[in-house]
């Protein structure tokens, strides 16, 4: 019986459509695009498929063409905690590809992805010349490092409308996930698994934050209506 291909099995060079949707390459000057376009891979990742785990040393700095990942951590006691939910356009372990240092968190597909990956060599190479891939990594480390500041944050409420409206907030982040724009695609169950709440309870504090005028939920999806009243939530303290 022959066994199903692993993502990395699965890679292939990237259409020009894909392309268009990693959002690093615009900062490039010519000849260093022309490196990294040659670089680039993409694979399907289906749901439940691991793009990184821990202790795997990291030979491929990814990002989210199309669908949703999630980032998390287990503890010793066994718990598992989300950093964070990775939409398209979101590129991710920029950090852990600067150091060469093995993964200290799972990524995993909560739906079927479309994954790129650009080369470790290729990542440092870039880092090395290319001033434009400098500025963008340096943004990445910085948002991300706030990101994780607030998930710290919000792993403490115990308000469950406020988990919700702050866990759209970081979705709905413009630098770190340009693929999104205004409306997510995301079901509620899988807005549920990146919460760490029912899927019931989250389609409650939606109806809240509708009613409140900070979203509107879509078919397939949530538009943001007012994206600072879902960092904040005062009106849900």
């Amino acid at each position: 019986m022959s066994q199903e291909l692993s993502l990395h099995q699965r890679r292939r060079p990237p259409t020009v459509q894909e392309l268009d949707g990693i959002p690093w390459l615009v900062r490039l000057l010519p000849a260093e695009r022309e490196r990294a376009v040659a670089a680039v891979v993409v694979g399907d990742a289906n749901p439940g498929d691991y793009v990184c785990r821990v202790g795997r040393p990291v030979t491929y700095w990814f990002g989210v063409v199309q669908g949703l990942l999630k980032m998390n951590t287990d503890n010793a006691d066994g718990a598992s905690m989300t950093l964070a939910g990775l939409p398209p356009g979101g590129w991710f372990g920029e950090g852990t590809a600067v150091k060469r240092e093995p993964y200290r968190y799972n990524v995993q597909a909560l739906r079927k992805s479309l994954v790129a990956g650009l080369p470790i060599d290729t990542f440092h190479w870039l880092l090395d010349h290319s001033i434009g891939f400098n500025r963008f990594v340096m943004s990445q480390l910085n948002e991300r490092l706030g990101q994780f500041i607030a998930v710290r944050e919000i792993d403490r409420l115990t308000n469950p409308d406020l988990r919700v409206a702050r866990n759209l907030a970081a979705l709905f982040n413009p630098v770190l996930y340009p693929g999104v724009g205004e409306v997510l695609r995301i079901t509620q169950q899988e807005l549920a698994y990146l919460v760490g709440l029912s899927r019931q309870r989250v389609n409650e504090a939606l109806a809240v934050l509708q009613d409140q005028g900070a979203i509107r939920v879509e078919y397939g999806g949530l538009r943001v209506l007012d994206l600072q009243a879902l960092r904040v939530g005062q009106f849900l303290r």
